[in-house]
């Protein structure tokens, strides 16, 4: 009986550790959309990665590990986030195959989710800026 208590509390709070991390907009479809308010989390993610490198460059001359290393782990969640918002929002609920332009948006798609994999790599601002363009090339393709 202890046994069987003690799996199913495991369980219980597994389950409410799993649904309470979920931030994801559902894929039921609810139709229930915001593109603008993406967007602008896309670009707002890309301010938050440029602040965090410009930090980290600057904690790397103070010697700052504590406070580098929390730099470095938020650098890698907001471009994870923004990497979540363009494959789980734009890839695969609201570009259609037969939408106009489609291969460009996909390609421009393609270009923020190379740009925010680079900016984990790496520290390089122009990184972020060429993930802006990508991001501005995307508003502009699928809001015309």
């Amino acid at each position: 009986m202890r046994k069987q208590f003690s799996m199913l509390l495991v369980i219980f709070v597994s389950s409410f550790i799993f649904i309470s991390n979920a931030q994801s907009h559902c894929e039921i479809p609810c139709g229930i959309y915001d593109d603008e308010a993406r967007m602008d989390l896309i670009l707002e993610h890309a301010s938050t990665i440029e602040k965090s490198m410009m930090q980290i460059t600057e904690l790397e001359k103070a010697d700052n590990a504590n406070q580098l290393v929390r730099w470095v782990n938020n650098k890698e969640e907001h471009a994870t986030e923004l990497q979540h918002i363009v494959t789980q929002y734009f890839m695969t609920q609201r570009i259609k195959f037969d939408s106009p332009d489609y291969d460009k948006k996909l390609a421009a798609l393609h270009k923020m989710l190379v740009y925010s994999m680079k900016c984990k790599q790496t520290v390089d601002l122009a990184n972020v800026e060429m993930l802006r363009q990508a991001a501005d090339e995307f508003r502009q393709l699928y809001f015309k």
